[in-house]
């Protein structure tokens, strides 16, 4: 993230978020978007093999390898080069080949009119979303498509997820991330405003099965924990979550719902 974006980021959680930090657990435990993510957007006829992409936050490639592996030619910006490096090892394991570089959504270095396809997974909310609304549509090819999607566990009364950030809460404080409803209405105004139309949305839930080993992996990669808390206090949270879970939660593996959501949106020039 950008200097200012870590700004933002420390006055909401009262800490300095740094998500290089959780590189390993990030790519081990965070699974990242879904196949049926991908099949929807197939079936929707939102891309199509050969397209060009550029996937803004890309973190450990998530998107950007789902992407590749419909046959489209992906280029992959984050500003953790420590994450563009576990993304890599794990586009070998995968067998594509996506170009990575460092940088930021809101000052792009690519040309106009470059990309048929401008992705944003789970990272919208860490940009200054006026001026990377701004950059995506500049770098959009006219009628090029964006989409913003995320992939979030869902916090119901009594579940594991509840337990989870209300933990996350007794460590630090500030975090303003958990109670989330996995659907984003303000991020179809930020398009409507840069000029984008033709906006539509789509979501759907499913289960995401965790080991309890996994789960822990998952929560020390968020950004209330490993990103933010030193590497004393995570180790205490992680102690504090096993015992959570061995207590309360005992089934293994723990079945985590989850909510895809997604808006896209035309570039009209």
């Amino acid at each position: 993230m950008t200097g200012k974006q870590n700004i933002q980021a420390t006055q909401s959680f009262g800490k300095t978020i740094d998500f290089g930090k959780t590189a390993s657990d990030y790519r081990n435990f965070r699974a990242g978007f879904p196949p049926e993510f991908f099949d929807a957007l197939s079936a929707k006829n939102y891309i199509s093999p050969e397209q060009t992409a550029l996937d803004i936050g890309t973190g450990t490639g998530t998107v950007a390898r789902g992407l590749a592996q419909k046959g489209l030619i992906v280029t992959g910006i984050d500003p953790a080069q420590a994450l563009l490096d576990e993304a890599a090892e794990l586009d070998r394991d995968t067998g594509v080949n996506i170009h990575y570089r460092t940088g930021s959504a809101e000052s792009l270095t690519e040309a106009n009119d470059s990309f048929d396809l401008l992705t944003a997974g789970q990272c919208w909310h860490w940009f200054d979303r006026p001026k990377a609304a701004q950059e995506a549509k500049r770098v959009l090819k006219p009628h090029g498509r964006i989409i913003i999607a995320h992939f979030d566990w869902l916090p119901f009364a009594g579940n594991v997820v509840e337990a989870t950030e209300q933990l996350i809460l007794k460590y630090n404080p500030k975090w303003t991330m958990g109670g989330g409803s996995g659907i984003y209405p303000q991020w179809l105004q930020d398009l409507a405003e840069a000029g984008f139309t033709t906006l539509e949305t789509f979501s759907f839930d499913l289960p995401v099965y965790y080991s309890h080993e996994a789960w822990r992996g998952r929560i020390r990669a968020s950004a209330g924990v490993k990103a933010s808390l030193s590497a004393e206090e995570t180790v205490r949270f992680d102690s504090e979550l096993s015992q959570v879970l061995l207590k309360g939660f005992p089934e293994d593996p723990l079945a985590i719902p989850h909510r895809v959501w997604a808006v896209t949106a035309r570039n009209t020039k």
